[in-house]
This record gives C-alpha cells, structure tokens and sequence, in this order.
C-alpha cells in the first residue's frame, strides 16, 4: 500500500476546469500553497530545528516562483486530450512539478557552483551564510554544500509524495506514474551526461543535444504535456502527437536558456550571464560555435572556445562572446530556435486540440523560447 488518498484540494479547486493556461497557473498556485503549509506543519511535528534551518529555508525558496511553465503545459496537454470538469489532478501534477523543479534547481547550482538562483542565493551560498557564526570544525562552504543536498532531497520527497497521491486519487494513476517515473530518471541522465561532458572535455554538437533533450526539453516540455495527456486517458495518437509537440518546444526553450546564459542580463534572468562561458558548459550553442570555427578555419575562436581554454578573466569572456557572434553559432541557434517553435506548433495541432488550447499553447511556446512561432490563419 502506498498510502490513504490526498487530502490536499481545498476551495481553489472547482469541479470547472479553468478555461486558460494561466488560470491553471494562478489555481496551481493555491494548491502549492497549501501543499506547502502541510508540509511545514510535518516538519515541526517532526523537529523544530530541522523545520527552521531547513523545510522553511526551502518554502520560502519555491514560493520564490519561476516561470511556473511546467504546470501551463500539464494543462494544455490534459486539454489536447479531450480533459474537462474537475481540474485537481491537473493542478496538483503542477504543484509536484514546481517541488521537483525546486530538486532540480538547488542540486544544479551545487554541481555547478552557481552563487544566484532567482535573483537571490543560491540554496548551497544561504545555508553557508547562516554557518558562518558557528563553532565546530568544518568550513561553511562544505555544510553549505551538504545541507543544499538534503533541501534538494526533501523537495523531491515532496514531489514524490504529492504525485503518488494524485495517482492513487486518479482512474488513470498507473499511467500518470509511468509518465512521472520516466521524467525522474531522463533527468537524472541528462544531468550526469551534463557532469560527463564537462569531465571530458567534450564539445560535440550531437553530444550537446541528447544532454539538452534529455535535462531540459523532456523534462520541461514534453513530460508535462504528457502528465496532462494521461490525466486525460489520451489515446496512443494523440500522445505521440503531444510527445513529438513537447520535444520541439523544448528544445526551442533550452537552446533559448542557452543564449541568455551567454548574453542575458543577469537582472532579468536572476543568475550570472557568464557562467556558463566561463565553465566552458556544453550547450548546443557552444558545440555549435567550436564546429563553425573549426570549419571557417577561425583559429583564434577554436582556440578560444575550447574546452580546455582559460576563461578566468572578463575580457575573455567578452572575446568568447564576440567569437559566438563571429562565427555566427548565435544567429544559427536563432533559426533554429524559430524552426522548433514552428515544428512544435505543427505536432500540437496535429492532436486535434481545440483553436483556443492551440492559441494558448503558441503563447507558451512564444514565451519558453522567445520568438512567436507561424500559426495557421484558423488560430490568427
């Protein structure tokens, strides 16, 4: 036995369906509130430091927020298949996501040493902030580290016990737990061959991709739409629609995160712009970049995007910028960010959903990757 049903849904959850993206958004955000509150309370059931130090540290962390698109896409999927009437499910999958979303986030920055995370610290740097008046042995760098661990951890038991509530609650449970189960580990894989690639070095575009599809796009895309789609009871064409939408889509969003880590304002964005080009991280947009270079004969960018070149200085970071510019890596990746996005549009009509789910999905698609892709002149 898994455990009894949810008692999570409260009055924000109508028996109706909300009628856009955004409103399950909004709805989605009182049922993670509530989530939240009865999870505080556990904790200090549980123990009083550990609720302070730690479930407090990380509710504060996910009410922070984010894009919140995760949720917006469980929902168009669930409306591609043919989902109405009660909404619960579909708004508590959403809440599980952003708590799985929060894991993911706080366990990245640890492995990439990354100091900001939604314009403030990052969940490793706060906790060392907090140690540093402390007595014992040890360094406040190393407990930070260690404590961001278990705050990752814990937002994954979260996660995973909001999920198999919501399945346990749901006629299509198995299903929407496959699609959950799934997720859990393309991210995991995507994460190490993350850690991989940069261990070796590597810098090929065909590598580039399986990581980004593997961390990102499934993971924020195409899983979600699929969470949605199997709430539904979605028939094989329709997943597979949904499936072929998702993946497009996402990595439309990656290769979109992909150059505002390389040319965001970090005010906009809430973390560094040159992280990423100062740990020579493989993304498409650097594998892209080294193979320009090295067919234009451009030495002096080869040399400078290299996976083992030095970029501990600003201004060869700025070199490396103008290099992705140079060789043209930026404008590529522009196109085919615009291509993804027309590609997902197409795979999601191709479900059969209703104009206005159409329209709400080419919003989101707008919004994950930036440029509004084509419609067809019966969504214009």
């Amino acid at each position: 036995m898994l455990g009894p049903r949810p008692t999570v849904a409260g009055p924000a959850e109508t028996n109706h369906a909300p009628l856009t993206a955004p409103g399950a958004t909004r709805a989605m955000e009182a049922v993670l509130e509530r989530v939240l509150e009865a999870r505080l309370r556990q904790a200090r059931d549980t123990d009083a430091v550990f609720a302070l130090d730690m479930a407090d540290r990380l509710a504060a962390y996910v009410r922070r927020g984010g894009k919140r698109l995760r949720t917006a896409f469980v929902w168009c999927g669930w409306r591609a298949a043919g989902g109405s009437g009660d909404a619960s499910a579909v708004l508590r999958t959403g809440a599980a996501l952003e708590l799985l979303q929060a894991c993911a986030l706080i366990h990245d920055d640890v492995m990439d040493g990354s100091p900001l995370r939604r314009g403030a610290p990052a969940m490793h740097v706060d906790f060392a902030h907090g140690y540093r008046g402390g007595r014992t042995g040890g360094s406040a760098e190393s407990f930070g580290t260690s404590a961001a661990v278990l705050a990752g951890d814990l937002a994954l038991a979260w996660a995973d016990d909001l999920l198999t509530e919501t399945a346990l609650a749901s006629p299509h449970g198995p299903r929407l737990f496959e699609e959950w189960r799934a997720m859990r580990t393309e991210m995991v894989a995507g994460q190490y061959r993350d850690l991989r690639a940069q261990a070796s070095g590597s810098s090929g575009t065909e590598e580039a991709l399986t990581i980004a599809v593997l961390k990102s796009a499934r993971y924020t895309v195409a899983r979600p739409l699929a969470l949605g789609a199997a709430l539904a009871g979605a028939d094989a064409r329709t997943l597979g629609a949904l499936r072929a939408a998702g993946r497009c889509a996402g990595l439309a969003f990656q290769l979109r995160d992909d150059l505002l880590g390389a040319f965001g304002d970090p005010a906009l964005t809430g973390k560094p712009a040159d992280e990423d080009l100062r740990a020579r991280k493989l993304t498409p947009l650097l594998a892209v970049a080294v193979r320009l270079a090295e067919t234009t004969g451009d030495r002096d960018a080869a040399a400078l995007l290299a996976p083992d070149a030095d970029a501990r200085t600003g201004h060869t970071v700025e070199r490396m910028r103008a290099a992705l510019e140079r060789t043209g890596a930026r404008a590529e990746v522009e196109a085919r960010i615009a291509d993804l996005a027309a590609s997902g549009l197409r795979h999601f009509e191709a479900t059969g959903a209703a104009p206005g789910v159409r329209r709400e999905f080419a919003a989101l698609v707008e919004r994950a990757s930036g440029v509004a892709p084509q419609q067809t002149e019966e969504l214009v």
